[in-house]
């Protein structure tokens, strides 16, 4: 058996890549915020409407479809565990709830360093918990945008016994290792969105807080999506690797000449990329008749 790169590519992409080349040499290279007044500012700049609901005491936006809902999808937002509200994902949540017919549900989940792990898991986690007593024998579906899907792999680990009733996960772009101590989490560990979330533990091989690390048997179906240019390119490939040892299914796509948190843009490969999620949720959704 052959494994390499480009089989995690799908050569339908191709045709978009020379638009991501121009793009990424315009934008550049570009960090997050280095230290709490730049988290601050940035946060300032993205300030959106508060959450609607409380949903067991962690307040949550409810996007719903036109039409009757044929299930429910939990997601987590990104922005590092440091920025970022569910606002910031109203259109994209809307656009994902439009297209399948479910009910999205996004916690604003405690962000650090004012509070720092297990805060965010722990809103998460009630938010989940909340969720399917709230809806029943809804078809539920999980997902995160960058630190969200690190979130979103904490929460059906610290809900294993639940955990079946996800039908699928959807993982875009996750940090898995926090430690620093694989190859992979090398590459990012004097990033400041770690110190500000668990700077203050001693032992980030948590699973809790770095997930590659945990037993992750019993997980449901994943689809992992990550950009080729990606700082967490190696992380993806690793955490892929281990839920397949344990037993996992994963569906992994890797995606050319894009970088971090390139589903958000408006480019040929970012519709490419929001395309397959909805196709791969929808399959769920329909085999759950």
């Amino acid at each position: 058996m052959q494994f390499g790169l480009n089989g995690f590519i799908d050569p339908a992409l191709l045709p978009h890549v020379e638009e991501m080349r121009e793009l990424n040499a315009l934008r550049g290279t570009r960090r997050g915020p280095s230290n709490l007044d730049e988290v601050r500012e940035v946060r300032a700049a993205l300030k959106g409407p508060g959450a609607l609901v409380d949903a067991g005491g962690v307040p949550v936006r409810i996007i719903e479809p036109q039409g009757t809902p044929r299930g429910v999808h939990l997601d987590f937002h990104g922005g590092g565990f440091y920025l970022g509200s569910t606002a910031q994902d109203d259109e994209r949540n809307q656009r994902l709830a439009d297209a399948l017919g479910v009910v999205v549900v996004s916690p604003d989940y405690r962000l650090a360093p004012e509070d720092p792990w297990p805060a965010a898991p722990d809103d998460c986690e009630n938010t989940a918990l909340w969720l399917l007593d709230e809806f029943g024998a809804a078809s539920f579906t999980i997902g995160g945008f960058s630190a969200g899907a690190t979130l979103a792999v904490t929460t059906l680990l610290r809900l294993r016994e639940r955990a079946g009733r996800f039908r699928g996960a959807v993982l875009q772009f996750g940090t898995y290792d926090l430690s620093g101590q694989t190859p992979a989490g090398r590459l990012i560990r004097d990033e400041y969105f770690i110190q500000a979330y668990a700077g203050h533990i001693s032992d980030r091989t948590i699973p809790d807080i770095s997930p590659i690390y945990g037993d992750l048997r019993g997980l449901p179906p994943l689809l992992m999506i990550v950009g080729a240019l990606d700082v967490l390119l190696e992380d993806n490939l690793a955490m892929a690797a281990r839920v397949c040892a344990a037993g996992g299914s994963v569906d992994l796509r890797v995606y050319p000449e894009s970088q971090h948190g390139f589903t958000n843009r408006s480019t040929g490969m970012a519709k490419a990329a929001r395309l397959d999620i909805e196709r791969w949720l929808a399959s769920l959704l329909d085999s759950a008749g």
